[in-house]
């Protein structure tokens, strides 16, 4: 018996132990500010994209979806996806939370809200709305699959809309 009392307080002590570790040593980052100003940010993020050639993504979610950081964390830690995203875009994360849902600048963009979140939309140089993408189409297995998201990337990327590129010579 006295060896089942001690198994047992062992076992709690290392759960405790390992709870104690992993929560106090894992910083989550916060991509989303709910105390942002969204209408300058994107305003600034649009001006950005027109001088650089590129379009704005917007990538709508915030701190406490599990879903939002993993897509973040795989565009930002896949050298393929990292590298696509940056030559055709401006990323901003527009905050959506019970400190601030953002609810005009999301009526503007035509209630991208709807599809769940994260929810992506894609915004070309003069702030037109370009897409709405639902992140379900981007899943594979239990994330978000590289091929999926590279080709998101790519078939709304500038070239991928200029007319340019599909004039027969």
């Amino acid at each position: 018996m006295k060896k089942i009392i001690i198994l047992f307080f062992m076992i709690q002590a290392l759960t405790g132990f390992a709870q104690t570790a992993t929560t106090s040593t894992i910083t989550k980052p916060k991509i989303y500010h709910p105390e942002a100003d969204a209408k300058t940010d994107i305003k600034a993020a649009v001006e950005k994209a027109a001088k650089e050639g590129k379009h704005v993504l917007l990538q709508i979610g915030g701190n406490w979806c599990v879903w939002c950081m993993r897509f973040n964390e795989k565009v930002t830690t896949n050298d393929t996806l990292k590298n696509e995203l940056e030559k055709d875009f401006v990323t901003y994360h527009l905050n959506y939370s019970k400190e601030n849902m953002n609810e005009d600048v999301l009526a503007s963009l035509g209630y991208p809200q709807r599809f769940g979140f994260p929810v992506f939309v894609v915004l070309d140089g003069k702030g037109n709305r370009l897409h709405t993408q639902s992140s379900g189409y981007l899943e594979s297995g239990k994330g978000h699959g590289t091929q999926q998201v590279l080709e998101f990337f790519q078939q709304w990327s500038p070239a991928a809309l200029d007319p340019k590129n599909y004039i027969k010579k």
